[in-house]
This record gives C-alpha cells, sequence and structure tokens, in this order.
C-alpha cells in the first residue's frame, strides 16, 4: 500500500446467526472482492463471525470455539499479503468473554474489546459480555487506527481515548437496528465524535433481518469536518471500496460510493419485506401461506410476502363464512390477481358448525356472543396451520399494532402463525404504506409494478365479519384516534391527563389504557414480527401479565414540599407523623 493512501474496502452484509461456517464463506469471498478492487484493508461489522445479535448463544463455549476457530483461519490466509481484516466475534479471555474486533494481517491477530455494553431498548449486551478497557489504536501497516465498537460512539470517552492516544482514523463497526428515525440519529452521533476528537470516520452497519430487528446497512463516512463522503445502499449487501489520503490535516476520503437512501414510509415498507424474506429465508421455509380476507391488513402482508419471495412461494386462501361480503371475495380475488399468487377459497361453515354442534350440550341456555365469533377465527386458524403442517409453508399472521395494543385478535385464531411484518405498523400507517406500494416498490422487490392493493380496499371500512354489519368502530374509536392514543401510552408512556390535554376524551383515554394492559398475555404469545418504530411490542417493551395498575387520568400533583424524610421518617413541617 502506498505511504499516504489507505484503500478501505466495507463489507456491508448479511450474516446469519450461528451460521460461524457460512459466515466465514461470506468474509473469505468479500476478502477476494476486496483484492479484486485492489484494497488493503477489509472491514466486516460487529461480531459478523457469530451474528448479530447471537443473544446467550455467545455464552456456549463451544460457539466460543466455533467462532475463535474461524477467525485464526481468515487471521492464516492474511499471510499471503493480500488484504487485512477487520473483523467481530466474541472473544474468551481469562473466564471473561468480549465483543471482540480483530484485525487480521500478515496472519496475525490484534484485538480490541467494546467497551460501552448497551442494556436498554432490545439490547441485553451486559447479561452476556464484560466490558473491555479504554482502548487505544492498532496499528495497520503504519496507520493508527481507532476502532470504536458501535455503542462505543455514542458517548465521548472511547473516541477521546483513542484520539489522545494517537489514532489517525476512526473505523466504527456496528449491529445498529432499524426504527424510523435511526438514520439522521446516527448521523449527528457520528458527527458528534467527528467534531470532538477532529477524525473522520466510518460508520459501517450490518445489513438483515434477524428475528424482530432489521439492520439496515447505510453505512456511511464523514471527513474531520464533518462533510458526508461515503453513503452505501439502505437493505442491500455490498462491497464497496472507499480511498483515503493523507494531507498536511490529516486523512481525507477522495473517492467513495454515494447512493440515496430509502427514508420516512419507504425506509419502513422496505424493512418490513427484509424483515420477513431473511425470517423465512434463514428458517429454510420453502414459502408462506396466508389468509386474504380482503381487507388492508392481510392485503399489504400478501403484497411485502410477494416482494420479499416471488409470487409463486405465496400461497393465499380466502376463508369465507356466512358475514362474509360479496365485496370482499371480490376484493381478495383482485389483490390475488394484481400479486400473481396462487389463491384458493374453503368455506369454513363445515368447521364452524362442527365446532358449535360439539358445544351446544356445553353452551345450552346460554346467549350467542363472541365465543362463536371467536371459533370463525379459530377455524381459519386452524385451517391455515394444517396447510402449513402438509406443506412446510410457513403461516404469516396480519394483525396490526392497533389491534395488538387494544386485543382485537384471537388467540389461535388469526394470531397463528410464524412471522407477523406489520406487527409495529398502526392501522393508519397500513394504510399509508399501502398507497405508497401502489405507487412505488423498493429496491430488489419481486412484486409486481403497480397497483397491487385494490382501491376499494384502501376506501371501505375496516371490519373482521365476525357478526352481521360489524365494522371495527363499533367497539374501538376511530383509528386515527386510537393511533394518537396508542402513541401516547406505547411510544410515549405519557400520562393518561396528557393525552387528555391533547384533546383526547377521558373515558376514551382510559379504556384504551385498560384494554392495552389487559391484552399483555395475547402479546406474550403472538408471532415475532418486523420492529419499526422505537418501541415494539417485544424486545423493547416489556410489561407485566398481572398488573393492577390504571392511570386516573388526574392531573399529577406537585410534590409537597413540606413533607420532609429524616432517617427513614417522616416529618411535616417538623413533627414526627
Amino acid at each position: 500500500m502506498a505511504k499516504n493512501q489507505l484503500r478501505l474496502a466495507l463489507a456491508q452484509l448479511n450474516p446469519t446467526v450461528g451460521d460461524v461456517a457460512g459466515n466465514e464463506a461470506k468474509a473469505r469471498a468479500a476478502r477476494a472482492e476486496a483484492a479484486r478492487l485492489g484494497a488493503d484493508l477489509v472491514m466486516f461489522t460487529e461480531l459478523f463471525l457469530a451474528g448479530y445479535p447471537a443473544e446467550d448463544l455467545v455464552l456456549k463455549p463451544a460457539f466460543q470455539d466455533v467462532c475463535r476457530d474461524a477467525c485464526e483461519r481468515l487471521a492464516r490466509e492474511t499471510a499471503d499479503g493480500g488484504p487485512g481484516m477487520l473483523i467481530g466475534l466474541p472473544w474468551r479471555e481469562e473466564g471473561e468473554v468480549y465483543n471482540a474486533y480483530a484485525l487480521l494481517d500478515n496472519g496475525a491477530i490484534t484485538v480490541r474489546f467494546k467497551v460501552d455494553l448497551p442494556n436498554y431498548g432490545v439490547f441485553d449486551e451486559k447479561r452476556i459480555f464484560a466490558p473491555g478497557p479504554l482502548p487505544g489504536p492498532v496499528n495497520f501497516r503504519g496507520i493508527r487506527i481507532g476502532i470504536p465498537v458501535c455503542e462505543d460512539i455514542w458517548t465521548g470517552d472511547v473516541v477521546e481515548c483513542l484520539a489522545e492516544t494517537g489514532a489517525e482514523i476512526l473505523l466504527v463497526p456496528n449491529g445498529s437496528p432499524y426504527w424510523r428515525g435511526k438514520t439522521e440519529e446516527r448521523f449527528n452521533i457520528a458527527a458528534a465524535r467527528v467534531t470532538e476528537s477532529g477524525l473522520p470516520i466510518v460508520y459501517l452497519n450490518q445489513m438483515g433481518g434477524q428475528d424482530e430487528l432489521v439492520f439496515d446497512g447505510a453505512s456511511f463516512a464523514l471527513n474531520a469536518d464533518c462533510s458526508l463522503v461515503a453513503q452505501l445502499p439502505a437493505y442491500a449487501e455490498t462491497v464497496a471500496l472507499t480511498v483515503w489520503e493523507k494531507g498536511p490535516d490529516g486523512w481525507a476520503c477522495v473517492d467513495a460510493p454515494m447512493v440515496v437512501v430509502e427514508e420516512g414510509e419507504e425506509a419502513d415498507y422496505a424493512a418490513c419485506v427484509l424483515g420477513l424474506r431473511d425470517y423465512v429465508e434463514k428458517n429454510r421455509f420453502p414459502g408462506v401461506v396466508l389468509g386474504l380476507s380482503g381487507g388492508i391488513d392481510s392485503a399489504i402482508c400478501a403484497a411485502m410476502a410477494v416482494d420479499a419471495l416471488g409470487a409463486e412461494r405465496v400461497h393465499c386462501l380466502m376463508l369465507p363464512y356466512r358475514y362474509t361480503a360479496a365485496d370482499s371475495f371480490s376484493d381478495a380475488e383482485d389483490c390475488a390477481k394484481a400479486l400473481r399468487v396462487r389463491y384458493d377459497t374453503l368455506p369454513i361453515a363445515p368447521a364452524v358448525e362442527g365446532f358449535e354442534h360439539l358445544l351446544a350440550p356445553l353452551f345450552a341456555g346460554k346467549a350467542r356472543d363472541i365465543t362463536e365469533e371467536n371459533l370463525q377465527s379459530r377455524a381459519r386458524g386452524t385451517i391455515l396451520m394444517s396447510i402449513s403442517n402438509k406443506f412446510g409453508s410457513m403461516v404469516v399472521t396480519t394483525g396490526n399494532k392497533s389491534e395488538m395494543s387494544v386485543g382485537y385478535a384471537t388467540l389461535y385464531g388469526d394470531m397463528n402463525g410464524g412471522f407477523n411484518p406489520i406487527k409495529d405498523l398502526y392501522k393508519m400507517e397500513v394504510y399509508r404504506l399501502s398507497a405508497l406500494r401502489n405507487r412505488w416498490k423498493p429496491a430488489g422487490a419481486l412484486g409486481p409494478d403497480g397497483i397491487v392493493i385494490p382501491e376499494n380496499i384502501l376506501s371501505k371500512a375496516p371490519t373482521a365479519e365476525l357478526r352481521e354489519n360489524q365494522r371495527d368502530q363499533d367497539s374501538l374509536p376511530p383509528y386515527d384516534v386510537l393511533d394518537d392514543i396508542l402513541r401516547g401510552l406505547v411510544e410515549d408512556e405519557l400520562r393518561v391527563s396528557d393525552i387528555v390535554a391533547k384533546g383526547h376524551d377521558l373515558a376514551t383515554v382510559k379504556k384504551i389504557e385498560r384494554l392495552l394492559y389487559l391484552a399483555e398475555y395475547k402479546r406474550r404469545q403472538s408471532a415475532p414480527g418486523v420492529k419499526v418504530t422505537r418501541k415494539n411490542f417485544g424486545r423493547d417493551r416489556r410489561y407485566p401479565i398481572v398488573n393492577r395498575f390504571r392511570d386516573q387520568g388526574e392531573v399529577a400533583s406537585k410534590p409537597d414540599r413540606g413533607l420532609l424524610r429524616t432517617n427513614g421518617v417522616p416529618k411535616v413541617g417538623g413533627m414526627d407523623i
């Protein structure tokens, strides 16, 4: 390599948790591609060899050994004089396990350990790893490289230490999952560290889906003046070359890719497609099956499935009963034709009526109620799961976040399934993304162009069709109202009085809060789904099932400044009480 030039390849790839051999092969192929591009060094993402996040799998000594063996094999291969490698893996040393990042060059291994372990939201790293010491830079062929690992740049200490100990450039491997607004947040954090240290930064992020998390890639680099000098695509694997030159003022990027990445609703939709695709592919399902009801939720899930997997791997079924409206038949059929999927109709009357006949002796003298409605949903769920069992396809479940929040879903019925791509989208967001998909589709999507969700589905009133003339708003407030209340309760953790102050009815807010808490037991039994918001149901929001707390909606009083506590004894006005 030239004395004052660094040709750095960025390997923005999609590892699979636990597939160490597969991840090693990806790394080897990426190094070969980096060599073809003339790179001196190729950089991989956080914990690449293990896959991220590997959670408690990291605690297994056998898994640690396999990762270490892969790292050592790759290190030996760097003795060939080709590109060096920077790669992440769990590393056991002196009885502790670290989140490590290893420089492999000339057959040798130099490791640095992650210092700041995130332990909030979706992250549980303090459960698994020991924190490393504050690091100095590593020397790569005469260049002093600072390696803060992911969370290490979210506060200033690690970068400050690297700058003070002589780092010339910051290379940051990340496993940073997507949620709405994350791109801007990453830029702001990186720019803050650049401003403080005066050093350029490369932010390399993982791409791909892992359970509920989607990693969007969208890697980038900033020069020391905080100018954006490299931008890799979102939701796509790539090995990209960046060229850095050292001048009187330090290192600067002089050549790198610069692409436009999806933002806003386009990013949300692309994340849902990628999350579904990788869940199906990495779990080796041959395809998916889902109920297509003629409603908006199943329609967008079908579109996402086709975009993710291709029409030939998606099987849709209309499962009608006596309350299924004529336009539901036509809307579902039109949607299936637009998406070009296999579409079958299986009336569920024999199953529902069989259950009712079976239960009649026990239900004698009882009025018909939600029990009979749920029998319809459970018959549909049983049929879909039976098809899944017989043919191996995974059932896609289609409940949105609004419904999952208030329990407007049936256990062992419409909640049946292996994965839910819209689990973290509120109902009004489902409508907006459906309209978006009719005029746009993400790069790499396998579905057809143009309108795939019929206009009638977008315009008609939502209904579960479990009784005559049923509408969702018979029992729920309008979805724009419901969604705003839920954002206050779920995302923002607002008091009931704060939500009322925004213009909502007190009784309605209290009702929704009650339903939210009561439905916790259902959500614990729901399928995983793509995280899109800052606080999804699952890894982010962990509420007790047994929970008698209810916010009465009273304006919180100010603390009584006269109430003092001394040595554990409450006092008012100097008198013991």
